[in-house]
């Protein structure tokens, strides 16, 4: 473990307290299988290395899908002041997210790859020192040429092939080559206005000449972001001269789950939207949320389906002048049948993650744990794992198919004889909310 994170397991005494170290042992043994079984995806690969984010065209909320050229930038915090040298590499994935052999590197980048980071910054009068670390494409050594997937991966002082990286950063360029229908209804082949929601898609060619869809077309479908639970390659049931159809697909129909719960400090002072109580603990602040529990009916609070904002009070330089603190969750309930009980949202390492593992508290009757994160806003939602590291919603939150969720659509094409999968459609839509 991180000196950071170790310097802060000392008082034993203090329940809460306990729960968050028990917590992060569990990560130790647990974190190299979750490398492993976690689909691929933006996330830490060192315990050290905190808050990796892609950023799409300077919006925080946009999901990591954008159009050939538009800005993209790679961001994360090394919990130290001390220097260091991180190389960025930069792959070209299929669209099962595979490194794609099939094309040379200049095919899909213009200029330099293996290049350092240079633009860094230390944290400021913050009680965790952490560095922040931020990359932007394209940028004066590198333009990346074609639609698709892209991985970034970061090594510590050099590239080596059989070195680790430190983290990987995953993002998409499309070009809007075919359109995309998508839409979303709660009268679906499992129930009618109860539990799920039904996602109906369609797909033009445009000028794209596809001769054989089952294999030269590759779909994936997505509920808020999420890769546990999507839908990938899931053959059309209406094919049509210049398109195909999904519809009433029991395969498209979501668990609709509940809005996200959310809480926000923009100060380690003073409590924020949904902190019952602030706290400071050895050398570290500590919130504490209100316990969340089961929903039986169907609450509607606006949220961003998962997402979060890195900021504070001062609302300037919020990358360097945010703070780290330990935020407790809390899900009352019995204890639950089934698989473990996570919190999660897009901030995570990708569901199951051992780090937001909870334990069950049999004094408090409650599922508990502490999560090291960076002062702002967040939303999550608390989940099971099911056999499969799916996970599921209906005993931690409920599942309402009034729910407001978004879905989207990634179309990749590679005809017969071409080399890679090009990203040619995506859509984007948030199902309807009262």
């Amino acid at each position: 473990m991180t000196k950071v994170v170790e310097k802060y397991q000392t008082k034993k005494k203090i329940h809460y307290f306990c729960a968050m170290k028990r917590n992060l042992l569990t990560f130790s043994v647990l974190f190299a299988l979750a490398l492993t079984a976690v689909a691929q995806q933006t996330r830490s690969l060192a315990e050290d290395i905190r808050t990796v984010r892609v950023t799409v065209g300077d919006n925080p909320l946009q999901p990591p899908v954008a159009r050939l050229g538009t800005p993209v930038e790679v961001s994360f915090d090394a919990l130290t002041h001390v220097y260091a040298r991180y190389i960025v590499n930069i792959q070209f994935c299929n669209a099962d997210w595979s490194t794609c052999d099939d094309i040379f590197e200049s095919d899909y980048l213009s200029g330099f790859n293996n290049q350092p980071i240079e633009d860094y910054d230390n944290s400021f009068n913050t009680t965790v020192l952490y560095t922040h670390y931020r990359v932007r494409f394209p940028n004066d050594d590198c333009r990346l040429l074609l639609p698709g997937n892209y991985r970034v991966r970061v090594y510590e002082d050099d590239y080596d092939e059989d070195a680790e990286p430190v983290l990987e950063a995953c993002f998409s360029l499309y070009s809007p080559e075919m359109s995309v229908g998508l839409h979303v209804s709660s009268n679906t082949e499992v129930d009618f206005n109860q539990r799920h929601q039904q996602v109906t898609l369609d797909v033009a060619y445009g000028q794209r000449r596809v001769v054989d869809p089952q294999r030269e077309l590759h779909t994936i479908v997505m509920q808020n972001r999420r890769r546990d639970n999507a839908v990938v390659d899931l053959q059309p049931n209406i094919l049509k001269a210049n398109g195909l159809e999904w519809t009433h697909r029991r395969e498209l129909v979501f668990p609709a789950g509940a809005e996200f719960h959310k809480f926000e400090i923009l100060d380690v002072r003073l409590n924020g939207m949904n902190v019952d109580r602030m706290a400071w603990i050895g050398e570290q602040y500590h919130a504490t949320l209100f316990a969340n529990s089961p929903q039986r009916n169907y609450t509607y609070d606006p949220d961003a389906n998962g997402a979060f904002i890195v900021r504070h009070s001062g609302d300037e330089d919020n990358a360097t002048m945010s703070e780290y603190l330990f935020v407790h969750f809390l899900l009352q309930t019995p204890r639950l049948p089934g698989g473990d009980v996570y919190v999660t949202g897009l901030w995570d390492n990708g569901f199951p993650d051992p780090q937001c593992l909870m334990h069950y508290d049999e004094r408090l009757q409650a599922y508990e744990t502490a999560v090291l994160l960076k002062q702002g806003y967040y939303n999550y939602q608390f989940r099971q794992a099911d056999a499969d590291g799916v996970g599921r919603t209906a005993l931690t939150e409920g599942d309402f198919y009034q729910t407001e969720n978004e879905y989207s659509v990634l179309v990749y094409h590679r005809p017969q004889g071409a080399r890679y999968d090009a990203l040619v459609g995506f859509a984007s839509v948030k199902s309807t909310s009262p």
